[in-house]
């Protein structure tokens, strides 16, 4: 072999080697942000940052990752609600609809976040044709007043008035089906949906979107020390997901960017 020849094959050695540690750290980067973001994810958002023929194919970046120990364990789903209560339970009106806009369906849920020796609970908003978080709050308690705060965040980034075009689904919990609730509901003209059962799959974008939070950033991370820590971590988490994570179910695309009019791309599973 030439001398020449020699140091060309060198530094196409080096270069493949710099460009691994490049991906690497950028595999790193991303996981800092969100300790549990997929391996498909990651190779779609580094594509489109650098370009597909510095990142490689799809198999080849896994097999990166794999080999790096960088693959995540399997997910384990945890859900809760309760319904014994007087109040009106309403019919399901979104069962086989798919949401045609923003603002069309929001699902609603209350998930446990477990702090240092306590437990606080996540109250969310999501809208269904974005995924995207509209209104969130952290509490000590399942107060409905919580629980009518996300929903007040949610009215706002929506632009508050009247929203008639929008059905409001939840499960047939206290917190939305209390006077106060319904009644915040009923004066921004939103129509009132509810789970005909406790049935995970009734409620299923409100339930994915509480698996997002907790298997992708909660289980990875050591316990919050108080509520005050965890609100911080979960807003820059939600932060995250609503504007830097790309989403399967709207074709890759971030939820407030559909959500403020990109048209979203084909689901790469069933939302």
């Amino acid at each position: 072999m030439s001398s020449q020849a020699y140091y060309k094959k060198k530094k196409s050695v080096l270069s493949r080697q710099q460009i691994r540690m490049s991906i690497l750290e950028a595999i790193h980067y991303y996981r800092s942000k969100d300790p549990g973001i997929g391996g498909l994810k990651l190779h779609h958002e580094l594509c489109s940052l650098y370009g597909s023929e510095i990142i490689g194919g799809r198999d080849a970046f896994l097999n990166l990752m794999r080999s790096e120990h960088l693959m995540l364990p399997p997910k384990k789903p945890r859900h809760t609600t309760d319904s014994n209560h007087l109040y009106k339970k309403y019919p399901n009106l979104i069962k086989g609809v798919t949401a045609q806009y923003p603002n069309h369906i929001w699902v609603c849920d209350i998930t446990y976040i477990w702090i240092e020796g306590s437990v606080c609970y996540l109250h969310l908003v999501t809208d269904m044709y974005s995924h995207a978080v509209l209104g969130w709050v952290l509490s000590p308690s399942l107060h409905a007043e919580y629980t009518l705060q996300a929903l007040k965040h949610a009215v706002n980034e929506a632009g508050g008035g009247n929203l008639c075009g929008t059905i409001h689904h939840s499960d047939r919990g206290v917190q939305y089906a209390c006077d106060a609730y319904i009644g915040t509901l009923t004066a921004h003209h939103i129509r009132v949906s509810m789970t005909e059962s406790y049935n995970p799959t009734d409620n299923a974008v409100a339930e994915r979107m509480n698996g997002i939070l907790k298997t992708e950033w909660i289980y990875g991370m050591s316990l919050f020390k108080d509520e005050e820590h965890a609100r911080e971590q979960i807003a820059e988490m939600i932060a995250f997901y609503n504007n830097e994570r790309p989403h399967m179910s709207i074709g890759m695309k971030k939820p407030m960017d559909v959500y403020y009019g990109e048209v979203p791309g084909e689901a790469l599973w069933k939302k």
